[in-house]
């Protein structure tokens, strides 16, 4: 399962990305300008595809998800891909722990390298959500376009981990239009997907649409 894991966040990378390189480039960046931090982290958020499709509206989208819950205390990353060089624009505490995990270790030794050079206090590590699914507790868990991802290894993959993650908060997400760009009824299919999913559990559910994903914000 864990090769599949690989084969399908794979899916995901726009082409093999040179960690090394893009780690040196933060590197040679001066702490103090953000500026320059940030456009650096747009550059590469494009090489994963997961990302790309957000950037467009990333200046709302973690705005909008999270007022209800912020400014955010704490941060489980589940399946993360490179959401954490979206950090600068998430309504975090300035003293919020992000915990990301993935099943893709080049990817993973990258970002705790990163966390060092951001003032963000944060971690990371592999995981393979399919095996055992990280305790930590947190204010919020992101499961950003993961529930079908994961659903296509194991059909109760979703339900488990909806249960067994310690958030107070989950913010889940579906594409509503392929990697290619069509939509070929994928809203209505993850609608009936995540009423499944969520049937058996009593949360207080937001809804929010973007151009290409619909977000919930469930609470316990």
């Amino acid at each position: 399962t864990r090769t599949r894991l690989h084969r399908l966040a794979g899916a995901f990378l726009a082409q093999r990305i040179d960690y090394a390189k893009w780690l040196d480039i933060f590197k040679s960046l001066p702490r103090d300008d953000s500026e320059a931090f940030n456009e650096t982290s747009l550059r590469m958020m494009k090489l994963h595809a997961s990302t790309q499709e957000r950037l467009p509206f990333l200046d709302t989208f973690y705005q909008t998800c999270l007022a209800p819950i912020a400014p955010v205390s704490s941060v489980l990353d589940l399946a993360c891909g490179l959401n954490p060089l979206a950090m600068p624009w998430m309504p975090l505490q300035k003293d919020c722990t992000y915990l990301a995990c993935d099943v893709v270790e080049p990817q993973v030794n990258f970002l705790i390298a990163y966390f060092s050079l951001t003032s963000q206090t944060g971690s990371a590590f592999t995981c393979n959500l399919l095996q055992s699914i990280p305790q930590q507790k947190v204010q919020v868990a992101f499961l950003l376009k993961l529930l079908p991802i994961l659903d296509q290894v194991d059909p109760n993959a979703s339900c488990t981990l909806l249960e067994q993650v310690q958030a107070d908060h989950l913010l889940v997400s579906y594409p509503s239009k392929s990697l290619g760009g069509r939509s070929k009824g994928m809203k209505q299919t993850y609608a009936k997907h995540f009423e499944r999913v969520t049937s058996g559990n009593k949360f207080d559910v937001k809804s929010f649409d973007f151009a290409n994903e619909t977000v919930y914000l469930l609470s316990r």
